[in-house]
């Protein structure tokens, strides 16, 4: 079963790698499909590709990966443990913002990932991920708030690169950072029967993270 997971990643990577569905495909390096953990218990979201990425076709490789790297240290977990990927696969021009039929094309690719990978939580960073789950929503009202879907939480959190822009958002970061580990708990609790349903935008509760998933692949 984890290889079919794995076949089936590689080959959403492998359909990105070639796309051509948006201008974005017009202007990159590399595409950047995603990467880590098939067997992840927590996907995480970003924006999109930036310089960096886009040089080396990972997510997350420049001075916002080594903070997210930093944050994931906080609640004993590294990359190998993660799925990262993004909104839109290509970077956008001068790091401008993803256009909203850029997102679109880029959507049925990041569907089938969350599918395959189905983790107990999702975290978006930053307002583009965050709208894919909360429409009409601002990141400073409702970050560190989860919002709960039938099989996983979705936690929006600030992008890493607003906070090192706006270093007086570092606290709050860490301590959003810090429910991740009991909302996996919890979500995992919920899916084996063995806790009760939260509200749709109620606070997650739980226990500490147990087990964290052991293999690594890039895509």
């Amino acid at each position: 079963m984890t290889q079919d997971r794995i076949a089936a990643l590689e080959a959403v990577a492998g359909r990105v790698r070639v796309c051509t569905l948006c201008r974005l495909s017009e202007t990159r390096t590399n595409a950047v499909p995603g990467a880590g953990n098939p067997l992840a218990e927590i996907l995480f979201i970003g924006e999109g590709p930036g310089f960096n990425e886009d040089k080396q076709g990972l997510p997350f490789v420049g001075q916002s990966g080594k903070y997210l790297e930093k944050l994931l240290a906080l609640i004993g977990l590294t990359r190998a443990d993660v799925f990262i990927a993004n909104v839109v696969k290509c970077r956008p021009p001068e790091n401008r913002d993803p256009l909203p039929d850029e997102s679109s094309a880029c959507k049925p690719y990041l569907d089938e990932q969350e599918m395959l990978i189905d983790p107990f939580v999702v975290v978006t960073l930053g307002r583009f991920s965050m709208a894919r789950y909360f429409t009409n929503a601002k990141i400073t009202q409702i970050h560190g708030q989860p919002k709960y879907e039938d099989r996983r939480a979705i936690l929006p959190l600030f992008h890493p690169a607003a906070v090192l822009r706006n270093p007086g958002l570092q606290d709050a970061m860490a301590a959003d950072f810090r429910r991740i580990p009991e909302l996996v708990a919890e979500m995992k609790a919920r899916r084996q029967g063995g806790a009760s349903a939260a509200a749709p935008s109620g606070d997650g509760s739980g226990g500490d993270a147990s087990g964290k998933p052991t293999q690594l692949s890039l895509f």
